[in-house]
């Protein structure tokens, strides 16, 4: 998967596209894959980098909704159970069981939680990742040997999934390649061309690296922009009506020691309400998360004092040894799509959609908004069916069911070295054992090699170090400072790879250094948040 490349198929190709995508993330990738697999031509442009927004930003877990559960929305929940063993069935090198405890302090919780969960597992299927079950006192603390001891009564023990999702979503993106689809990055869609009777028939993109405008045809095209689905909209319509209320997530990150072993936590209710999960990822603790109604979307929102404040105060409640804000090596914030709903309370986010939304414009703009990682496959299959109605395609049916995402390898060993590349790895190792150079490590408190630089650079459309460090590696999320000490080193390589000058090279450590500052505590976005209390 080339940059070079890429442009050379649009500027070779004759005839429209069957498919435009506008968008990089999850939602755009999905749909790129289900529709290169059913044999139509696509083209996805993404504004900045694939993942640069929402969709590298999640509380890394492919779940059905615990929660939602509780609300009642059953459906949903099913749904998502059922995409979350075809996720792990179709890319085991991503995706894994990850063993969680609701910690019981009160005596009716474990038989209140033991039921609901027990219905989870129902729901599930054969597609569930295991079986819930009471435990004793004794038993929690061994799953969980950090937890506060003091009045802990036992706890639940539920099965979901755990996933890296910027480098699922790279691999989506190499999957759709690998079906024949042109995907490029730093590529926005400026503009809507119309037919004579006023119907979307292709968009006006930019090469944001040379400034080159791209007129493309197409027979049907596809918002998939999430949180910046008003934007596109009102390139059709100046005058459309907003569909997204944004509401911002934070996580802090901190080290392994905060939860030794393989076991999360969840707290289904915190003092406001909230659940918050507490998690194992990458040989780091992350917790999370907030919801938090916001005014505008960006790329790079940045935390509320209250929220840090509510998380580290409730894991103090729970772990024996409380986190202050001293031990944060890394604060991400993401900001979800929520669906705007005529019944939904001002200022609420619980009371809007979790559950995707299509929605189809006058023009045929074909907008598809909402939803969760967990459910990408499905809400891409959704969007196509529809998709080939309003293009006028053939009707060919969905095959990603049972599709093997890029890198697709049976029993990875989530520790091990290079395990989120899938097959991928041993190239990369090649690349390692070729040179000592590329095997160096560039931060010994983070487990990556130069090589993956080279690799990032080469095979993943990686055009500047925060691509590279923050979603090609995790760097950034796990470790800001450390990632800033990197950023030298990942430079020199990436400009190497690229053909750029030391200046290009200067200017890119300058500007990562910048960005990773607002990953530590030192930024934080002004004023209060208006309402915390959401759920």
């Amino acid at each position: 998967m080339n940059r070079e490349q890429m442009l050379a198929r649009i500027h070779e190709k004759q005839g429209p596209w069957d498919v435009i995508v506008i968008g990089g993330g999850a939602t755009g990738a999905g749909v790129a894959v289900d529709a290169a697999t059913r044999g139509f031509s696509v083209l996805l442009l993404e504004r900045e980098d694939f993942a640069k927004g929402t969709s590298s930003r999640s509380t890394k877990l492919v779940h059905g909704g615990v929660r939602y559960l509780e609300q009642g929305n059953v459906s949903l929940v099913m749904e998502a159970l059922k995409e979350r063993g075809i996720l792990r069935q179709n890319a085991p090198h991503l995706v894994h069981d990850l063993r969680f405890v609701v910690p019981n302090y009160s005596w009716w919780e474990a038989p209140f939680y033991g039921i609901g969960l027990k219905i989870y597992d129902v729901l599930a299927g054969k597609y569930g990742f295991g079986k819930s079950k009471v435990l004793s006192r004794e038993e929690t603390l061994e799953q969980l040997p950090t937890l506060k001891p003091e009045e802990l009564r036992g706890g639940v023990i539920y099965h979901d999934g755990q996933f890296d999702d910027s480098r699922l979503l790279i691999h989506l993106m190499q999957t759709a390649v690998d079906h024949g689809a042109t995907v490029l990055n730093y590529a926005p869609a400026v503009e809507l061309l119309k037919d004579d009777e006023g119907f979307i028939n292709g968009v006006v993109a930019v090469d944001s690296e040379t400034g080159e405008r791209l007129p493309l045809k197409a027979s049907v095209v596809v918002n998939a922009t999430g949180i910046f689905t008003d934007e596109i909209r009102h390139l059709d319509d100046a005058n459309a009506s907003t569909m997204v209320a944004p509401s911002q997530g934070i996580h802090l990150v901190l080290d392994r020691s905060f939860l030794r072993g393989d076991t999360a936590v969840m707290v289904p209710h915190t003092s406001d309400g909230r659940v918050l999960f507490a998690i194992p990822w990458h040989e780091h603790t992350v917790i999370g998360t907030t919801d938090t109604p916001i005014e505008q979307p960006s790329y790079e929102p940045l935390p509320y004092e209250e929220e840090i404040a509510f998380i580290l105060e409730t894991a103090s409640e729970y772990l024996s040894h409380p986190p202050t804000r001293a031990d944060v090596l890394s604060v991400y914030v993401g900001i979800r799509p929520l669906v705007k709903a005529a019944h939904a309370e001002a200022g609420k986010t619980s009371s809007l959609s979790r559950d995707h939304t299509i929605h189809i414009d006058q023009s045929g703009l074909l907008t598809i908004v909402g939803g969760k990682w967990t459910t990408y496959r499905h809400m891409a299959e959704d969007t196509m069916n529809h998709a080939i109605t309003i293009g006028k395609l053939e009707d060919r049916p969905c095959v990603t069911h049972d599709l093997h995402i890029h890198g697709y390898l049976e029993n990875v060993d989530p520790h091990g070295d290079l395990w989120v590349y899938g097959s991928d790895a041993e190239k990369i190792k090649a690349l390692a054992a070729a040179s000592p150079e590329l095997a160096k490590q560039l931060h010994p408190d983070l487990p990556y090699i130069a090589a993956e630089v080279v690799w990032a650079a080469r095979e993943e459309m990686a055009r500047s170090i925060e691509d590279v460090l923050a979603r090609r590696t995790r760097a950034l999320f796990l470790n800001a400072h450390a990632a800033i000490q990197m950023a030298p080193e990942a430079g020199r390589l990436l400009g190497r790879e690229l053909g750029k000058d030391q200046a290009w090279v200067t200017a890119q450590i300058a500007a990562f250094n910048e960005l990773a500052r607002q990953y530590t505590l030192e930024k934080i976005a002004p004023g209060s948040p208006p309402d915390l209390k959401n759920e």
